[in-house]
């Protein structure tokens, strides 16, 4: 249950660095303690040890699963499939086409005012449904004097007004290296706004230290964080605690992106509690994904005409405010493509 007292309150960060260090390497990457700690018979179900994606889940994230429930919503997100390994026509390994829109090492540049840069290749946590589950980071890991030409890219191109850290997940990189980058997006004087792609205050809030918080209190930068929560029981209070430090103390404009995803979240009512709970803690619903046809996720997708009736279902449940814009990301399109 969420506490409405903790979005209110300015949040006390997580003070220890080494506190999330050990949360990360204490997850779980074998099907079999899993089960055990979910009291789930590991013989019930068939789990591929998938070499390319192999299975992350954090403890944290783990402990608010149902116990004893195969099918619980935030372990559907997370448990490898055997259904990942089927071919299935137009479910590719880059579906949105990025590989097109990679001018400089480290920067996808698609839109016409913003760039992002993939900051770093790990992930907190494995999202089976991940449209970047394919994606070839080693061509784009770089030294940091390879990233200042990346920066010399967004300097040169003066429509560029906001600059997107993402990956994987950029949270994972640590204090130091995040205030360098910092500093060199804010060197570029027509940059205004930063922001950052993240799960990780969602599936690792030990992440969200004091250390960190600091990293982005004092910046010329508007800064905007955008989560991914799909279902509401993601959201307990150590996330909303976590939420609650990165809004009021670092000043962060809070928003969420859900995927819509079969089994997991195709219900209104569902969706409805999702943007309570987001709200509770001070975020603001701000998309509903389609899924993108990446290569292992099909069992996850809703065809487009159930995915609409499911959005108009949630208008007339809840204030207009809760609504998330449903989407589409299309490649080559200048924008996303909104649904309904």
């Amino acid at each position: 249950m969420i506490h409405e007292k903790h979005a209110t309150q300015q949040g006390k960060a997580h003070s220890k660095s080494a506190d999330w260090k050990n949360a990360l390497a204490t997850g779980f990457t074998h099907w079999q303690d899993l089960a055990q700690f979910l009291e789930i018979d590991p013989t019930s179900y068939n789990t591929p040890a998938l070499k390319s994606f192999p299975m992350r889940i954090p403890k944290g994230f783990a402990s608010r699963m149902q116990k004893g429930d195969i099918n619980d919503p935030l372990l559907l997100q997370v448990l490898p499939s055997v259904k990942e390994l089927d071919s299935i026509d137009d479910y590719v390994a880059d579906p949105l086409q990025e590989a097109d829109f990679n001018p400089v090492k480290g920067l996808l540049h698609k839109y016409k005012n913003r760039a992002l840069l993939i900051l770093h290749p790990a992930c907190a946590v494995h999202c089976r449904y991940c449209f970047r589950r394919e994606y070839d980071y080693q061509a784009q890991t770089q030294s940091k004097a390879l990233w200042l030409d990346t920066f010399e890219y967004i300097r040169k191109n003066t429509a560029l007004d906001e600059v997107i850290l993402s990956g994987g997940d950029p949270l994972m990189h640590n204090d130091v290296l995040l205030a360098w980058f910092l500093a060199q997006i804010e060197d570029i004087s027509h940059i205004k706004r930063l922001r950052i792609h993240t799960r990780i205050p969602v599936v690792l809030p030990e992440r969200i230290t004091d250390e960190l918080i600091n990293v982005f209190k004092e910046t010329r930068l508007q800064k905007i964080m955008v989560i991914h929560a799909n279902h509401a029981n993601e959201i307990n209070d150590d996330v909303t605690v976590a939420l609650a430090a990165l809004k009021n103390q670092s000043q962060f404009t809070l928003l969420n992106q859900s995927t819509l995803l079969k089994g997991v979240n195709d219900n209104a009512h569902i969706l409805k509690a999702l943007s309570e709970a987001l709200f509770a803690a001070g975020v603001m619903p701000y998309y509903l994904h389609v899924l993108d046809k990446v290569k292992g996720a099909a069992h996850f997708d809703i065809d487009e005409s159930t995915a609409k009736k499911i959005h108009t279902k949630l208008k007339s449940l809840t204030s207009g405010y809760l609504v998330p814009k449903l989407t589409r990301e299309v490649a080559h399109e200048m924008a996303k493509t909104w649904i309904n």
